[in-house]
């Protein structure tokens, strides 16, 4: 299951974005709407992961055996270390400047965008550019509104968006496999 380990990061904090930012000046019964869906995005995540990772692929192998494992040495401890050191210290400046508290979510989320484009070139998988340009132009915006005076709606756009981006884009990640897997397996067969 380690080979999932990047989806359960990802997965957790795309939930941990949406519940976060899931406040004022959203209406209170679609503040929980979006809770309820992350949660069960969330689910659906861990769900399909068991599922296609318990999956015997056509081969005799597992489903995946063929994708480059993403490797969590010390170039990812490095990555990790400044996307850490980035966000305390934004945090710590956008302090120091004034900045309206909905400052940081936004900060937070163009730190973790800009940290996926060195993952992407030392996993080797370039669908991670997909999600760092999404996290980052969101964070970019997000910050572009607090600093034009509109900083009330920044947490919806850097927090839920981004966090509903990720965990859906990890769903239709997970989805796609197990829906060729189901039909590869034939209309009679039972797909574990």
């Amino acid at each position: 299951m380690t080979r999932f380990l990047g989806v359960y990061i990802g997965a957790g904090f795309g939930l941990a974005f949406v519940l976060a930012n899931t406040g004022p000046p959203l209406d209170p019964a679609l503040a929980l709407v979006l809770r309820v869906l992350a949660v069960a995005a969330l689910v659906g995540v861990v769900a399909l992961s068991l599922v296609l990772g318990r999956r015997p692929a056509p081969d005799g192998g597992r489903p995946g055996d063929d994708t480059p494992a993403l490797r969590f040495g010390p170039f990812y401890g490095a990555v990790v270390a400044a996307e850490v050191v980035l966000i305390l210290g934004g945090i710590q400046a956008l302090r120091l400047l004034d900045a309206p508290d909905q400052a940081n979510v936004c900060w937070i989320a163009l730190v973790v965008g800009l940290h996926f484009f060195p993952l992407a070139r030392y996993w080797r998988t370039r669908e991670i550019l997909v999600v760092a340009l999404y996290l980052s132009v969101l964070g970019a915006a997000g910050l572009a509104m607090v600093f034009s005076g509109h900083p009330a709606w920044a947490p919806f756009v850097s927090g839920v968006l981004s966090g509903a981006g990720m965990l859906g884009g990890l769903l239709v990640s997970l989805a796609v496999p197990f829906l060729s897997g189901r039909r590869a397996a034939g209309p009679g067969a039972t797909a574990a």
